[in-house]
């Protein structure tokens, strides 16, 4: 595609568990639920005082080292506080080189990714980047966002977007539907992953798999989760199902034959194949988990 960033493929991500970075305690137990990665936050998840920020940072750190030790296949992050708050210089003291990656919230223009990405080779860290887009800014600017080359992952935080705007959550969605369906386009031109919104309804768990139903639909390729119990929810509804592998397997099998007759069309189970059909098979099977 014309204009499309060119990106190595990141590590698929379906379900994206967070703990709060001051609760040594709970990000002890996030492999539990066997995530596909986890996040320690240090922003949203802990108190914005001045106070509550510091006590927290020794007790991410030294809870990313012994996770990263417990469980070496687990996709570690830490979830820093915004580049332009009073807090961002300080939680970049948490970070190590053995970390998956880093989170970095509210993101609205590429020159501050740029610039986020720019600090962290600085200080010898040179980490892909999961970035947050949850302001009216980040998601008009989502895919300048993305084409920073250490954009690996990006989600659409729909809580504050819909804050920025003045607007009000609801049930169905539709209030944030643009900005998500833009999120997942911005991924989609850029080769970057996109995370899906969070399900506040805890209990719920029909709530979330329509949720999470419609963000697969919109394009996203996992959910971030802020319960265990919504990661077993988000890999069933992200994950490919043993029938779309099956049937991926056949349709691959078919156009290998028609090719081998020399056929350029052909039909497969009643369809008309064309080559997107056999880039979204041969995308599927390359993320069988």
């Amino acid at each position: 595609m014309k204009g499309q960033v060119v990106k190595a493929a990141p590590t698929l991500l379906r379900s994206v568990l967070f703990a709060p970075g001051n609760r040594a305690d709970l990000i002890a137990k996030l492999p539990r639920s066997a995530p596909d990665a986890v996040v320690i936050d240090l922003e949203d998840a802990v108190p914005g005082t001045p106070e509550a920020k510091a006590a927290a940072r020794p007790v991410a750190h030294d809870a990313a080292r012994d996770l990263i030790a417990a469980a070496p296949h687990l996709a570690v992050f830490v979830r820093v506080n915004a580049l332009h708050s009073p807090y961002f210089a300080d939680d970049l003291g948490v970070l190590t080189p053995e970390l998956s990656g880093v989170v970095v919230p509210k993101l609205e223009t590429g020159a501050q990714a740029r610039q986020v990405a720019q600090t962290l080779r600085e200080r010898g860290l040179p980490l892909p980047i999961l970035a947050g887009l949850e302001t009216g800014a980040g998601v008009w600017n989502a895919r300048e966002i993305m084409e920073v080359p250490e954009v690996a992952w990006a989600y659409f935080g729909a809580e504050d977007y819909t804050t920025d705007l003045g607007g009000k959550r609801t049930p169905g969605n539709l209030e944030v539907l643009y900005a998500r369906s833009q999120v997942a386009l911005a991924a989609r031109l850029t080769g970057v992953s996109a995370l899906d919104i969070v399900v506040t309804a805890l209990n719920d768990p029909d709530a979330f798999r329509a949720d999470a139903e419609q963000g697969r639909a919109l394009g996203y390729s996992g959910k971030l989760c802020i319960h265990p119990a919504q990661v077993a929810l988000a890999h069933e509804c992200f994950g490919p199902t043993e029938a779309d592998l099956t049937r991926a397997r056949r349709l691959l099998d078919a156009a290998a034959e028609a090719a081998a007759r020399g056929h350029g069309a052909f039909s497969f189970e009643g369809q008309m194949v064309d080559e997107p059909m056999l880039a979204k098979a041969r995308a599927l099977l390359s993320h069988d988990l």
